[in-house]
């Protein structure tokens, strides 16, 4: 068991729970939470919504209620929170509701199966202790401890103690020159794209996006007329280990993905063919649980222009330690740091890889 961890985990902690157990929102979070608690053998009470969304709808079989009708019907009991938050204002709003009442937000993960509970954990706890020491500074270990006792007990207190400002980001890691080769990988409607020109003033040398959901892709495109003008290509694609195409299921939003329920098919192409031997130095990747396959697609990429890296670490359960050993197998020489920016759950939890 790795000696950081500090809580028992929020599974094997609910079943025996005597308070009400009740989730706050609906949708996929929520049912995803359902079948973990019931899989757990923990007994949901109940559900409520902000009141603007609490009509006397229904939900999984539940009448959806306020939080006020919950307090008056159970007095002290438990919250599952049950989708994600980042804006400072409802950030601000869900700790309050935990001064009240526990409030925990048990980790489920985007894409994959199974549960980050302490059984995962002990058949991992070699691959995270060795990425714990592979870790460039304190700050990233700081993170890489806190995201792990989050994604254990559920509980927001951890991930909020470990917030990084993007700034910091920007000026004490990846260092960004007006010189950059840039591929953004999943450029949803170009804002990436406007925050890397925010940090190099607006210049580059050249600029590769991918996006493979054609809505998203037009949005890409208009924004793109405000670009400052220069090397630049969008490319509506997907971005994996090998060129192709691949099932895609398209939500016209950032939660688009290559999976196998996909009713469409959309090109797959990977770095290393898209580059055809050509200088990348930093490459930006948030592919929604594609970024292990896109990095063994830029493999050659990466071993010859050694590009600094920003890669999502929150789909999938195995992301905190299958990506940072992926990228140190490709290149022992890389710094590895890990930074979380505000958001519960553990999403916007990145890797960053320079030299």
């Amino acid at each position: 068991m790795l000696s950081f961890i500090e809580e028992p985990s929020v599974w094997d902690r609910l079943p025996g729970e005597t308070r009400p157990v009740v989730l706050y929102g609906m949708g996929d979070g929520a049912l995803k939470i359902l079948d973990a608690c019931r899989q757990k053998g923990i007994r949901v009470q109940g559900i409520f919504a902000s009141d603007n969304h609490a009509r006397g709808n229904e939900f999984a079989g539940f009448q959806v209620k306020k939080l006020a009708d919950v307090e008056a019907e159970f007095g002290d009991f438990i919250i599952l929170l049950c989708f994600a938050a980042f804006r400072e204002d409802l950030l601000e709003q869900l700790y309050q509701i935990g001064q009240r009442h526990e409030l925990l937000a048990p980790d489920v993960p985007v894409f994959g199966e199974g549960l980050f509970d302490q059984a995962y954990l002990d058949a991992h706890s070699g691959e995270l202790e060795t990425v714990y020491h592979l870790l460039a500074d304190e700050q990233s270990r700081r993170v890489f401890r806190n995201v792990l006792n989050f994604k254990i007990s559920g509980k927001p207190s951890y991930l909020r103690e470990a917030e990084t400002p993007k700034s910091e980001i920007y000026e004490g890691i990846l260092r960004l020159s007006e010189d950059e080769d840039y591929y953004d990988l999943g450029g949803y409607d170009g804002d990436t794209v406007q925050e890397f020109l925010a940090q190099t003033g607006g210049r580059f040398r050249s600029i590769t996006v991918l996006e493979p959901d054609e809505k998203n892709f037009r949005k890409l495109e208009r924004a793109a007329a405000s670009f400052p003008a220069g090397d630049i290509r969008l490319v509506q694609a997907a971005s994996w280990d090998r060129d192709g195409s691949l099932p895609f299921c398209g939500k016209a939003g950032r939660s688009s993905f290559l999976g196998e329920a996909g009713k469409t098919l959309v090109p797959v192409r990977s770095v290393d063919s898209l580059a055809d031997g050509k200088r990348v130095s930093f490459l930006k990747m948030d592919v929604e649980g594609a970024e292990a396959e896109t990095l063994s697609g830029a493999a050659e990429t990466i071993r010859r222009y050694r590009p600094k890296l920003a890669v999502s670490a929150y789909h999938r359960n195995e992301d905190l330690f299958r990506l940072p050993l992926l990228i140190h197998e490709l290149c022992p020489e890389y710094r590895l740091f890990l930074r979380h920016q505000p958001y519960i759950p553990a999403w916007e939890t990145n890797l960053y890889a320079v030299l």
